[in-house]
């Protein structure tokens, strides 16, 4: 179980990394809860790799600080929609 853990965190990882992906798009693509990538991602990632496990943070990070102009864009998109 732990090797299985470990293996679907560093995937998890690549993912995100390469796909500059969300925490909720990692979790779509693998078919998991949020809470499960998220945990995956920040903290058992840090115990294998390290240097993955900055660069996620990295994409994490900045996902977090355009979080209120993607939300300002979907809320923007559903008002044109509904005219």
């Amino acid at each position: 179980m732990k090797e299985d853990t470990s293996a679907r965190a560093i995937a998890l990882g690549q993912y995100i990394t390469q796909n500059a992906a969300t925490v909720r798009d990692a979790a779509k693509h693998f078919g998991m809860g949020k809470s499960t990538v998220h945990k995956d991602v920040t903290e058992r990632l840090k115990q294998i790799d390290p240097a993955l496990c900055e660069k996620v943070r990295t994409v994490l990070d900045y996902n977090l600080s355009v979080r209120h102009l993607r939300g300002g864009e979907a809320t923007r998109r559903k008002h044109i929609h509904e005219d």
